[in-house]
């Protein structure tokens, strides 16, 4: 059991990893971005609706009707971004203003909805939890690494740190949304020549 629980954790960071091999949750890949900090608090608030959500859909399997359980999953995964977005809103208020209206929209991000439903509501807990924390870990780095690249050409900077000094001539083609759609094809392409290696 326990090496079944370590392999649902490891597969999210790299051979499930969301954008990358699923390529899923695509739009606040985009569309949130712009700066690693963004990429990492969408990432952390993604992570926290997917592991709740998992533990709470794999809890109640049993008892949820199989007509039903798109609705119920949504119910459930709603709930949890409302609490994330009360959190965000009384403790991290900067970042929720950046966020925006991708903090809602949590609900309905395929990655979230589609582990309840492929894995959360036919596994038992522990594999269940395994599986949203190594899935949304590897959503964090995901968005982490995009904004992270994005930032630095697009800015000069990361994490509001000046690294070229005044004479750097930003890329601004970055900070726009086509910039994170070549920024996600190289990306991706770079895993994929990894991945074959």
């Amino acid at each position: 059991m326990a090496k079944s629980i370590g392999q649902e954790f490891v597969k999210g960071l790299w051979q499930d990893i969301p954008p990358f091999r699923l390529v899923l949750g695509l739009c606040p890949v985009l569309g949130v971005t712009t700066t690693m900090e963004n990429g990492v608090g969408m990432g952390l608030a993604t992570t926290f609706v997917l592991v709740c959500s998992n533990l709470l859909v794999s809890l109640m399997r049993k008892v949820i009707p199989p007509k039903i359980r798109i609705a119920c999953f949504i119910i459930v995964i709603a709930t949890f971004v409302t609490v994330v977005e009360l959190v965000m809103q009384a403790y991290a208020y900067g970042l929720f203003l950046k966020l925006g209206i991708f903090i809602p929209l949590i609900v309905v991000n395929c990655i979230v909805l589609g582990r309840a439903e492929a894995f959360a509501f036919k596994n038992p807990i522990l594999p269940s939890l395994a599986d949203g924390l190594g899935i949304g870990i590897g959503f964090t780095l995901s968005l982490g690494a995009v904004g992270a690249v994005r930032e630095i050409l697009g800015k000069g900077e990361l994490l509001g740190h000046s690294l070229f000094g005044p004479s750097f001539m930003p890329f601004k083609f970055m900070e726009q949304a086509p910039g994170a759609f070549v920024c996600l094809g190289l990306m991706l392409c770079m895993m994929n020549i990894i991945g074959k290696k």
